[in-house]
């Protein structure tokens, strides 16, 4: 029998500059979802929450609260590029080039465009990734440069998480 220790991502040594990553998931946003981050962030913009008013704005209905949007493209990525991050260190030109709406889904994908090592902590590197969001039909929604410092293979920081069971290893 082999254990396989609980891990998922990449780190510093597999990402290659000029690699795409096509994120594996896609998320549509629901209508719930909008109303609820927007009341949680406070945002008091009527096009976020009012069809009555929304309906009168060149959209035309409700448009998705961007720091949403931004927050699900964000999410969608971490698997491929942040999942063994220690942390994020920026984001630089963010765009939000279409409008999003409750019921699109959104999809990502990222490009590696540079990597260093860390000068500071001989155990990371930091990685620059392009992320774009696309929606259904292809349209692209928004894109930014993101770097993040993420952890080499051999660091010890990211391992051995995992409990112990006091009632022993698992059995047939």
């Amino acid at each position: 029998m082999t254990v396989h220790e609980a891990r998922i991502g990449r780190y510093y040594e597999d990402f290659v500059v000029g690699d795409v990553y096509q994120h594996p998931l896609g998320r549509t946003i629901s209508e719930a979802d909008n109303t609820w981050f927007t009341l949680l962030t406070m945002n008091t913009n009527q096009n976020h929450f009012n069809a009555h008013f929304a309906a009168g704005s060149p959209a035309g209905k409700i448009i998705v609260n961007s720091g949403l949007s931004v927050a699900i493209v964000l999410g969608l990525s971490v698997i491929d590029v942040s999942q063994t991050a220690m942390m994020n260190l920026g984001w630089d030109e963010i765009r939000l080039t279409h409008p999003v709406f409750v019921g699109d889904t959104l999809y990502a994908e990222s490009m590696v465009v540079d990597k260093r090592e860390s000068k500071s902590r001989p155990y990371a590197g930091i990685v620059t990734c392009r992320t774009r969001g696309l929606n259904q039909d292809g349209d692209e929604v928004m894109s930014w440069r993101r770097a993040v410092m993420v952890y080499k293979r051999d660091a010890p920081h990211d391992k051995g998480y995992f409990p112990r069971a006091k009632t022993g290893p698992m059995e047939a």
